[in-house]
């Protein structure tokens, strides 16, 4: 797939998020690699990673009569609403999306909803499967909150299977690895522009 040059289209803002709060997440090392990848090689993406974890768990006790939300809730939805399109690494636990991403979607899910109408993509990596089964509950809950994700490619890597696919600081660095990230962002970007009747 070829980039989406500068030139003929503005510049899409990403957020991207990580279900793992863990310091050396592999899933955060893909989101690493792929705000490295949209500096040096794509052109019209910014990515800007967003830190879930000092969401508290979602309690409407928390928002006011008014429908106000923590400072912290307010600052993390901001953050979504701004975005043209986000980019979701998804670990799999027990089957399914970890409970801080379920947590962040729906705290900006709550009225009025921040996802709807954003293109998003997903990176997962895990066990044999990859983290593909967050995915499929991950495309599930998107489906009600208007969120549209690009079909293909998918991305999903063992990061177990040898040879060794990330480093002892949770970093990617695998080539072939990383060339998938990079048609996943330009399939993304594309679709952002799509959406957005911008191409």
């Amino acid at each position: 797939m070829e980039a989406v040059t500068a030139a003929a289209n503005p510049v899409i803002k990403v957020a991207s998020l990580c279900g793992s709060l863990r310091k050396g997440s592999y899933n955060r090392g893909l989101l690493r690699t792929a705000i490295e990848l949209s500096k040096e090689s794509i052109h019209g993406i910014q990515i800007e990673y967003i830190d879930i974890s000092p969401l508290p768990m979602l309690n409407t006790d928390l928002e006011g009569p008014d429908g106000s939300f923590p400072p912290v809730v307010v600052a993390f939805r901001k953050k979504i609403r701004q975005a043209d399109s986000v980019l979701f690494a998804s670990p799999e636990y027990n089957f399914s999306v970890t409970a801080p991403l379920k947590n962040a979607i729906d705290w900006a899910s709550r009225p009025p909803n921040c996802w709807a109408d954003k293109a998003a993509a997903i990176v997962s990596a895990g066990g044999s499967f990859g983290g593909g089964r967050s995915q499929y509950h991950l495309r599930q809950i998107g489906v009600y909150l208007d969120l549209h994700f690009i079909n293909k490619p998918e991305f999903f890597l063992n990061a177990f299977a040898p040879p060794a696919k990330f480093d002892a600081d949770g970093n990617l660095i695998d080539p072939e690895a990383k060339e998938r990230i990079k048609d996943l962002l330009l399939s993304l970007q594309a679709f952002t522009l799509r959406l957005k009747g911008k191409c």
